[in-house]
């Protein structure tokens, strides 16, 4: 019978205990993160590179299958990468908008204005390139990949929101080239683009909806 490994020491819970009744607290996270909006119109002012590491540093203590943590955070502030990676993500939004997308998918977009020409992929001062871990760096076993680092994602962008910045999830499809231009190993798959900055001085976004509270839950039992 092969040995079970054995587990980790455990260590006291570090609580964290706002100064506020709980309701309080709920609230006034929810009135921060109601104002984040997707972005697409971003200023060229500069962001730290310490700003970009705390909110990487957030999104890693994201829960993850097995604590395997499999998510990269490729961080690139280099015009000329990030023109490459322009360049590609066009070639295949080209193909999206003129060949792959439906006619309902592109109806439902248009309300958001976009098409193939993406200008905030080199003005965004940052852009952090999330890739999902086929496995461990050492070949070892991941588990729920794409919940682990979808979490990973929301964390990310809600700790980018908090520092002041906007965000933008960006999906070309397919981001292969993603790997290619950043030199990324095999087991690394290209999962999200994000861009990270300030918006533009002039910058506005699409009059929507969220839906409400009694639409997206819904509650089992008499907890008060």
């Amino acid at each position: 019978m092969t040995d079970q490994p054995k587990p980790p020491p455990r260590v006291a819970l570090e609580r964290y205990e706002p100064a506020e009744p709980p309701e309080a607290a709920g609230e006034r996270f929810y009135r921060t993160v109601r104002l984040r909006r997707t972005v697409r119109e971003f200023s060229d002012r500069p962001v730290s590179r310490e700003t970009i590491e705390w909110v990487i540093r957030a999104a890693g203590t994201s829960p993850s299958g097995a604590n395997k943590q499999p998510w990269r955070f490729v961080a690139v502030s280099d015009p000329e990468i990030k023109k490459q990676i322009r360049v590609a993500a066009e070639a295949e939004e080209h193909e999206f908008y003129t060949r792959r997308a439906s006619d309902r998918w592109l109806e439902d977009l248009v309300p958001f204005e976009t098409d193939e020409h993406k200008p905030f992929l080199e003005v965004a001062p940052w852009l952090i390139v999330v890739f999902a871990l086929k496995q461990t760096d050492d070949g070892g076993q991941v588990y729920y990949v794409n919940e682990s680092v979808g979490i990973a994602c929301g964390m990310l962008l809600a700790a980018a929101h908090f520092a002041g910045l906007a965000t933008l999830t960006h999906t070309p499809s397919p981001m292969g080239f993603l790997r290619e231009v950043l030199g990324r190993p095999e087991h690394e798959k290209p999962y999200l683009l994000i861009p990270v900055g300030y918006p533009a001085d002039n910058c506005t976004v699409p009059k929507i909806e969220r839906k409400s509270l009694d639409e997206i839950m819904v509650v089992k039992g008499n907890g008060r």
